[in-house]
């Protein structure tokens, strides 16, 4: 089994400090849901852990199987079995989405992956999550609706099959048939492979399709509070006033930049 393991995690941007020591292990086959205020820091412990660029490290570690992650180039990092579905995929004009995802599987695989056993495994996927096959064919993401783009991350997962998923609010621009089969194919995919989970989302319906184990509330940059899925559903019904009072914290009111573009990612 593998561990993603961070320790006393600070991330800054432009000088400024979004993480402010953050503790936390997520083992392959646990899923764990990431809660709080928007621009509290949720969005910024995702990308630090897959190495966004523009998001410094200051102090702490993050390791993945004992190895260590910040020493590792974005693409090492996803060789390694790390993945993270962003809340903004990009457009990719002029590479095609089927190119784009036998490239990535190329690029995780010790032997490129045969025509045949892509495209067979493609069009499984594209029939589980729902897609128009004709997705596969266009540049990547361009002309794409929301929640086109956001199923199509979940293809990327599928085919990727890495350990430890990251998924920053997958289920907004999805209505409510469309967050369902987005939820079941998750499913199936940590059933089917053990996968890890890490989802960030503001909406409890989401969650309960889903079924955290773990649940941690950001704020400020820091986890103040971990439960279980009772807790989703309390902040659900209760939002959130009740925990800065019992817990002495006060949001961050300075919203985090969660628009900027992690690149291709492979």
């Amino acid at each position: 089994m593998k561990s993603l393991v961070i320790e006393d995690l600070h991330v800054e941007i432009d000088g400024r400090e979004i993480l402010k020591g953050i503790t936390l292990t997520v083992n392959q086959g646990e899923i764990h849901a990431i809660m709080g205020p928007n621009g509290n820091g949720k969005s910024t412990l995702l990308s630090a852990i897959m190495g966004h660029p523009r998001y410094k490290v200051t102090k702490g570690s993050i390791k993945f199987d004992n190895k260590d992650l910040l020493e590792m180039s974005i693409d090492e990092r996803s060789r390694q079995g790390i993945f993270l579905a962003m809340q903004y995929p990009q457009e990719i004009p002029g590479v095609t989405n089927s190119d784009f995802l036998r490239a990535a599987m190329n690029a995780r695989s010790k032997r490129p992956v045969s025509l045949f056993k892509f495209i067979k495994e493609l069009e499984t996927n594209i029939d589980i999550l729902e897609m128009k096959h004709d997705l596969a064919h266009r540049f990547l993401n361009e002309g794409f609706s929301g929640g086109e783009k956001k199923r199509n991350e979940i293809l990327q997962m599928k085919l990727l099959k890495p350990y430890i998923a990251m998924l920053d609010e997958t289920d907004s621009g999805l209505d409510v048939d469309a967050i369902k089969v987005v939820a079941k194919a998750i499913m199936d995919e940590h059933e089917k492979n053990n996968l890890g989970l890490m989802i960030v989302s503001h909406y409890e319906r989401f969650y309960e399709l889903i079924k955290p184990t773990f649940a941690h509330v950001i704020v400020d940059g820091k986890i103040v509070l971990s439960g279980d899925y009772s807790l989703v559903k309390k902040i659900d019904e209760e939002g959130y006033d009740w925990l800065y009072k019992e817990y002495n914290v006060q949001p961050n009111t300075q919203l985090e930049d969660e628009s900027i573009s992690l690149g291709i990612r492979v």
